[in-house]
């Protein structure tokens, strides 16, 4: 889940998916090239980085099986060195959760992620740390959302974390995402492993906004014979939108009109005209699901066709 940009020299002839061995501070790191060339450029661009490569740390060498040992090493240590630092943070009574822990190639180096709802104070923690394990001890706090991205898991749709694989940048994200779009306010639904809302109401969230544009206003109320009909929702995908009706002495109905109805009854109530509309207008009849042109050869889809 951590990416950084360095200088490589051509002679090297490095391509995506070399081990290389990479300058750290201190010591040397080993990573996995992902990207080469002039593509390189275009990303450090969009992630506002410095142009000038002199500036950026440079590959040293193809990662030999001697590195690549005693990296894989030294990665072996992470989950004894997470369990140990959440024993010891907890024995201090600091108010943090350590996430993860990654260990540099050569060894010589910890970063310890942590998340936390105020400033912590942890020279002390530092200091048992790096007595305890030996190495240089670096702390870095992240959200929630980079903690759930770094553990991983599955979410709510039966796919991968999206900030675990895809996802790059993390955007906020509010209620008025899940509003626009219609659904129930559950947090419980609404809510990924984080404990936030989900990154994912924001990806059609655009298309929403952008028809409900053309959609009569909500806070126009219909006004017919058979009463004054309240906005209650809107259905984007079947172009209808949806009123309730209430009289002195009369049950409430609900009602749904097709988008063009409703603007030429807006439009007739401007004009000082009451429509008389149908209230029971029913909807139109769904389509018929056209059945598969093939059929079952020789009992070919049937479930018991081994048990023989």
């Amino acid at each position: 889940t951590r990416k950084a940009f360095y200088r490589c020299p051509p002679s090297l002839g490095i391509v995506p998916g070399d081990a290389v061995v990479v300058e750290a501070s201190p010591g040397h790191d080993i990573g996995v090239v992902s990207l080469t060339g002039e593509l390189v450029r275009a990303q450090m661009a969009r992630k506002e980085k410095e142009q000038d490569t002199f500036e950026l740390r440079k590959v040293d060498r193809k990662a030999t099986q001697e590195d690549l040992d005693r990296w894989h090493a030294a990665r072996k240590l992470e989950d004894e060195t997470l369990f140990a630092t959440r024993v010891i943070a907890r024995e201090a009574r600091l108010d943090m959760k350590v996430t993860d822990v990654e260990y540099q190639g050569d060894g010589s180096k910890a970063t310890f992620y942590y998340t936390a709802e105020e400033r912590i104070d942890f020279r002390d923690l530092v200091r048992r740390l790096s007595d305890r394990f030996h190495v240089r001890v670096e702390m870095k706090q992240i959200g929630a959302r980079q903690e759930a991205g770094r553990i991983g898991g599955i979410g709510g749709c039966g796919r991968e974390l999206c900030c675990s694989t895809g996802l790059s940048d993390f955007r906020s994200v509010t209620t008025s995402a899940a509003r626009y779009q219609q659904l129930a306010l559950n947090p419980q639904k609404l809510a990924g492993q984080c404990g936030k809302l989900k990154c994912c109401l924001n990806y059609e969230l655009d298309m929403y906004i952008e028809a409900i544009k053309s959609y009569p206003s909500q806070n126009a109320k219909l006004k017919t014979r058979q009463g004054t009909g309240a906005h209650i929702k809107t259905d984007i995908f079947t172009e209808r939108m949806f009123y309730g009706f209430k009289r002195p002495g009369e049950p409430f109905i609900m009602a749904s009109f097709p988008v063009e109805v409703v603007r030429d009854i807006l439009a007739q109530n401007k004009q000082g005209i009451e429509p008389e509309v149908d209230l029971n207008m029913v909807d139109e009849a769904p389509e018929k699901v056209k059945t598969p042109d093939y059929e079952n050869v020789e009992g070919q889809d049937d479930l018991t066709r081994f048990d023989s």
